[in-house]
C-alpha cells in the first residue's frame, strides 16, 4: 500500500511539473507584460501610468474630467511615453562624448523591444516611434500624439478619443462603469469610478511617495511613483490626490512636490540607477 500511495504521488507531481513547463513554454509569446511594487496578479498591478493619472482625474460619481482641465491630454501622451522608457521599448539616442541636453535628443528603439506591450494605445505609439525615420524628440513626439502640429503629413500620428479608450480599459478591468448623463443641450458618455478600493491606492500611492516613502534623492523613489507624481502635476489632477489630507500633511506634501520640480531632469538623468525617458518627458513638461 504504502509503494502504491508512493508511486501515485510521484507521478502527480510529475504531473504538475509537466503542466508547469507547459505553461511557462506556452507563456513565451509575443506580448510583454508587467508589475508594478504591488505585486503581480491583482488588478490594481495591471494598471499603466496612463489609466492611474486618469483615474486620479476623473469624479468619483460624475465620472468624467474637469471640462476646465486642458492639460491632462498632452499629459497623457507623456505618460505613454513614459510607460515605454519604463518598460525598456524605447530609449533616448546614445550621446557618445558629447553633452547634449534631453531635450535635443531622438527617440529611438531599444534593441530586443519587438514584442508588443499589451496594450492597444502603447502598441499604437510604438508603432509610429519604430515606423518614423528619422525619429523625433520626446516634446515632438507628445505634440504629435496629441495631433499638435501645423503639418498636415504628420496628423496620421495623432491618437484620438485617449480619454474615452483609457476608461473603456478601466471598465473592462472593473474600476469605472459606463453610464448615460443628460447635460441640457446634449448627452454624454460617462465613467463612474465603482471600484473605490483601485483608486484609493493610487492616491495613497502618491500620497506615501512624498510623505512615508519619501527620498531626498530622486533617482532612490521608485520610477514608477515618480513618474506618477510628475505626470499627475503636468496633467493637473495631483492637487486630486492631496485632497483628503491633514492641512500639516498637505504642506509637507506640496513642499516635497515643488522640491521634485526644482531639479534639473539633465543632472538627474546623468546619475546612477536613472531613466533617461523618464527625464526627458519630465524636461518637456518642466520647460
Amino acid at each position: 500500500m504504502k509503494r502504491q500511495a508512493l508511486t501515485r504521488r510521484k507521478r502527480a507531481e510529475e504531473t504538475a511539473s509537466g503542466g508547469n513547463d507547459a505553461a511557462s513554454a506556452s507563456g513565451g509569446d509575443a506580448e510583454d507584460t508587467f508589475d508594478d511594487e504591488e505585486g503581480a496578479g491583482s488588478k490594481y498591478s495591471r494598471l499603466t501610468l496612463m489609466e492611474e493619472v486618469l483615474l486620479l482625474g476623473i469624479k468619483d460619481r460624475e465620472g468624467y474630467t474637469s471640462f476646465w482641465n486642458d492639460c491632462i491630454s498632452s499629459g497623457l501622451r507623456g505618460c505613454m511615453l513614459m510607460e515605454l522608457g519604463l518598460r525598456n521599448k524605447i530609449e533616448l539616442e546614445d550621446t557618445g562624448m558629447r553633452k547634449r541636453s534631453l531635450a535635443t535628443r531622438r527617440v529611438v528603439m531599444k534593441e530586443k523591444s519587438e514584442r508588443t506591450t499589451g496594450d492597444v494605445l502603447l502598441d499604437e505609439a510604438l508603432k509610429h516611434i519604430r515606423g518614423t525615420q528619422p525619429t523625433e524628440g520626446i516634446q515632438e513626439w507628445i505634440e504629435l500624439l496629441s495631433g499638435e502640429t501645423w503639418n498636415p503629413l504628420k496628423l496620421k500620428y495623432q491618437l484620438r478619443n485617449v480619454r474615452e479608450r483609457l476608461a473603456k480599459n478601466l471598465v473592462e478591468k472593473g474600476v469605472l462603469t459606463t453610464e448615460k448623463q443628460n447635460f441640457l443641450l446634449f448627452d454624454m458618455t460617462t465613467h463612474p469610478v465603482i471600484n473605490t478600493a483601485v483608486k484609493d491606492r493610487v492616491v495613497k500611492k502618491v500620497q506615501d511617495t512624498v510623505l512615508s516613502k519619501w527620498q531626498n534623492e530622486p533617482n532612490r523613489i521608485d520610477k514608477r511613483s515618480l513618474g506618477l507624481i510628475y505626470m499627475a502635476h503636468a496633467s493637473d489632477v495631483l492637487e486630486n490626490a492631496f485632497a483628503p489630507l491633514s492641512d500639516d500633511d498637505y504642506e509637507l506634501a506640496m513642499k516635497r512636490v515643488r522640491e521634485l520640480l526644482d531639479v534639473d531632469p539633465d543632472v538627474e538623468c546623468g546619475k546612477p540607477n536613472s531613466n533617461d525617458v523618464l527625464w526627458g518627458v519630465v524636461a518637456a513638461f518642466l520647460k
